[in-house]
């Protein structure tokens, strides 16, 4: 059975991005792992950090980091995939203190590259995935800055399916694109898709829903918009399935 291994920097970004092609990968038979790199539980968490949390309307003392975990079980099994949590701590928790520095570019002391490179590199020798699939960091959050990085200095062997972030891809006011010169020199594709499986991983963040889009009927609608398509970068030999039905 062939495996497709997602790389995504947050708990949620694999489904936004490209649940649909991994759930219909999941249907024609692939074995699909989404293994996410910033999970980590930070106890205590002050400032910036805390507001992230409070601003969706849960208490202090609640362990966000294990709500969205568990968000992401059923976010996966709505996919027919396996979901991987690695523990990295996300950037409000390495030095970043507003919504602005986390689409600045990363802080030179921000080594999270690097732990992400180490945590990744034994999954990869494990799992021998036949297909990547990984962010373009389309709006230039510094996670998914970071993760584009770990994945250039890890230079893996299967195929990369370089998805379009979404929902930054849909927003004006985040339209940075740092690795454009190297997307640019990649063929573009459109991939198959099921929009109803997604639809149902992407509702599963229910923590996430009324920041990101104001709510469930918000998600539906910027999904709509999106007609059920999604794109994709092509690094290497991309298998048949992953080529626009």
């Amino acid at each position: 059975m062939p495996l497709a291994l997602a790389l995504s920097p947050h708990l949620d970004d694999a489904a936004f991005s490209a649940g649909g092609v991994l759930a219909r990968m999941a249907g024609e038979g692939w074995e699909v792992v989404v293994a996410t790199i910033f999970t980590a539980t930070v106890p205590e968490p002050r400032g910036f950090a805390l507001a992230c949390q409070t601003d969706k309307g849960l208490p202090p003392e609640a362990d966000y980091m294990a709500i969205r975990r568990a968000e992401d079980l059923d976010a996966c099994a709505a996919l027919g995939a396996r979901a991987v949590h690695l523990p990295l701590r996300e950037a409000p928790h390495r030095g970043y203190h507003s919504a602005a520095e986390l689409f600045a570019a990363p802080r030179s002391d921000d080594m999270a590259h690097l732990q992400a490179h180490d945590a990744i590199a034994p999954l990869l020798q494990e799992a021998r995935p036949d297909l990547i699939l990984a962010p373009q960091a389309i709006g230039g959050h510094v996670d998914h800055v970071l993760t584009v990085r770990a994945i250039q200095l890890l230079d893996p062997r299967a195929p990369i399916l370089w998805w379009r972030d979404f929902p930054y891809i849909t927003r004006a006011d985040t339209p940075r694109r740092p690795f454009v010169a190297m997307m640019d020199r990649f063929p573009e594709t459109e991939l198959p898709t099921d929009p109803a499986a997604k639809h149902a991983a992407c509702a599963a963040y229910a923590t996430q829903l009324g920041y990101q889009f104001g709510g469930p009927e918000g998600l539906a609608r910027a999904l709509a918009t999106t007609e059920g398509r999604e794109r994709a970068r092509v690094q290497g030999e991309a298998p048949v399935l992953a080529r626009a039905a």
